[in-house]
């Protein structure tokens, strides 16, 4: 072996558990450790059922997510278009140009005319069912367009 490379050798080193205090001695190139779980206080070989939660973590996560999530929902609402092309919200160009011939070719015209004739006005064109105009809301209303309320 080369000489001078090799980290200094600690053959008492007292290891700690953070958990439930613990303390034993091994061999380390440290003279101290400190562990978040021994298997003194482990569920694995306790049998208990429990969740070690180290200074909240999965709540700062949480926390953190849910800030996040609602930051990036707020943002596409303020970037949302008005005049954005039914095309672009992927109910097929089939039906787009069915709804662009009956004069609503953005999700604003479509908004307006849904809130004049009514879903039942809407479902009378010829080529639009149900399941389109049920697709197209769900996904007006996830791109943050205010559709109007009606018995369904």
């Amino acid at each position: 072996m080369r000489d001078k490379i090799h980290p200094k050798w600690y053959p008492d080193a007292k290891v700690n558990c953070l958990a439930c205090g613990t303390t034993w001695t091994v061999g380390s190139t440290r003279p101290t450790l400190s562990v978040d779980v021994c298997s003194v206080c482990h569920p694995f070989y306790t049998g208990e059922q429990r969740i070690v939660d180290t200074e909240g973590r999965v709540d700062r996560f949480m926390k953190r997510l849910e800030v996040r999530t609602s930051l990036a929902a707020e943002q596409e609402t303020k970037n949302q278009p008005k005049n954005l092309p039914l095309t672009e919200l992927g109910i097929g160009l089939q039906y787009a140009e069915v709804l662009a011939k009956n004069g609503m070719a953005t999700a604003a015209d479509f908004v307006t005319r849904l809130t004049e004739i009514g879903d039942e006005g809407i479902l009378e064109i010829r080529g639009i069912g149900r399941k389109v105009l049920t697709d197209l809301k769900k996904k007006l209303r996830s791109r943050g367009f205010e559709l109007p309320k009606q018995a369904e």
